[in-house]
């Protein structure tokens, strides 16, 4: 008797159909992915768009926005006030007005008259030409240098010192353009690239070759270009960074100290004084960020991906209004984690900040006092050398951009010594007038005696 093949049961015919469903899915699936990883290649491949040839002295970023379009909108949107924050932002306002200790301390120096929190990049040039500082005092050319996308070009019409002693009312008509793509990047290969000679010059005498840096340095020293402490060297106002000694604020002193410069003399008390500008770059580089190899650019401009595309984001801003790209992409934090400690940071900078302002008033006065009584320079070197040493920590947090944030350890740091500072020129000060007060009363015993 032959053996019957059995015939499939009812189960056996839907598990047979359904496997055959389940490819067909996963071959649809597959070839769904090939074909848009296919289409991402075509899309990298076609990135940029060479619409047109950039020239090499281009400064206007709308032409290079024609092969870069999404940086050119990005970048666009600094000119947008997109509002306060804490504070910073892009809301401009009177920091005169918010913190007036500040006239003060600045007393006899143009930033006394008029310092206003910054906009967006988009008005790097305008910002500079409405400011009142530049009508106040003649400033040199040199302060074009951050200011303006011509700079470049000026400097190789005009050498580096014409155009640097060059005054800047003379030179603030062939300005036209601010931030610009140029300012970062090589047209021909779009390679970051350092434009500003003092940037460079500050970084030799280091012993450090930017033309050796990597990309992730370099997204941190095209920005260091302008976002530091300088002064103007000599009679032709050479735009310096006083950097030979360090970036810590007790480098930069001893190398101001040692070249006996001063930026003005206090219209109060007549200490020699120094000015510090936005620091934001040396105080950066004491921090854990900058220790983790984190560069500017990772928090201010973060990645962000377009298509297959990946970009750096150009529209700079404070990364307190981009939590989600700017902090999440390393902190698995929520935001409103990540803003609060933002925020505990920044609180703590700025209470600091007010108790180094008071101390410096209270020194201030210490001196003024003394000096109605009668006390000489000589008498008061010691107070006026601290009074030059605390106003210099305490600007150097007050006018760097990020309110502690780029190294609060650092930042407490500098602002405990000027407190520190302050209140040991305002007990000198005390110690002089005492002495003026008791030798007045001494003469005064005196002549009532003869008489």
């Amino acid at each position: 008797m032959t053996e019957q093949t059995p015939k499939p049961t009812k189960n056996r015919t839907w598990l047979y159909i359904g496997l055959f469903v389940l490819a067909a899915v996963a071959t649809l699936v597959v070839v769904g992915v090939l074909m848009n990883i296919q289409g991402k290649k075509e899309e990298a491949t076609q990135y940029p768009l060479k619409v047109v040839e950039i020239a090499a002295d281009e400064l206007d970023p709308a032409v290079w926005g024609m092969n870069f379009p999404v940086q050119y909108d990005s970048f666009k949107k600094t000119a947008e006030n997109y509002g306060p924050t804490t504070y910073g932002g892009s809301e401009p306002y009177s920091k005169l007005e918010r913190v007036p200790a500040m006239t003060r301390i600045w007393a006899g120096y143009a930033f006394s008259k008029d310092h206003n929190e910054d906009r967006g990049h988009a008005y790097a040039l305008q910002d500079q030409l409405d400011t009142e500082r530049v009508k106040i005092v003649e400033q040199p050319g040199a302060c074009a240098n951050c200011h303006a996308a011509e700079t470049p070009q000026l400097i190789a019409e005009m050498g580096w010192e014409g155009f640097n002693h060059t005054p800047y009312n003379e030179l603030k008509e062939q300005l036209h353009t601010g931030s610009s793509c140029a300012d970062c990047h090589d047209p021909d290969t779009m390679a970051l690239r350092i434009t500003r000679p003092a940037f460079i010059n500050a970084m030799e005498k280091r012993g450090i070759d930017v033309t050796q840096a990597s990309r992730q340095e370099m997204r941190t020293y095209v920005c260091a270009q302008c976002h530091v402490e300088y002064y103007f060297q000599g009679e032709n106002k050479l735009l310096t960074f006083p950097w030979e000694n360090g970036l810590s604020i007790e480098n930069i002193e001893q190398y101001y100290n040692d070249a006996g410069f001063k930026d003005w003399t206090h219209k109060e008390t007549g200490a020699p004084m120094l000015k510090m500008q936005h620091s934001e770059f040396e105080l950066f580089s004491t921090g854990l960020h900058a220790q983790s190899g984190v560069a500017c650019a990772d928090c201010h401009m973060p990645y962000v991906r377009e298509g297959s595309v990946k970009v750096s984001d150009h529209w700079l801003r404070s990364p307190k209004v981009n939590v989600a790209t700017a902090c999440q992409t390393c902190h698995k934090f929520s935001e409103a984690e990540l803003t609060a400690r933002i925020e505990t940071i920044q609180d703590r900078t700025a209470q600091l900040l007010r108790s180094s302002e008071e101390a410096l008033i209270a020194a201030i006065d210490g001196i003024v006092a003394a000096r109605e009584a009668g006390a000489t320079d000589e008498e008061l070197n010691t107070a006026l050398q601290l009074h030059r040493a605390a106003s210099m920590r305490w600007d150097f947090i007050s006018s760097e951009n990020s309110t502690g944030f780029h190294s609060p350890q650092e930042s407490a740091r500098v602002l405990a010594d000027s407190i520190d500072l302050a209140r040991q020129a305002e007990l000198e000060a005390y110690k002089v007038l005492m002495q003026k007060q008791g030798a007045q009363a001494a003469a005064e015993a005196q002549l009532i005696s003869n008489q």
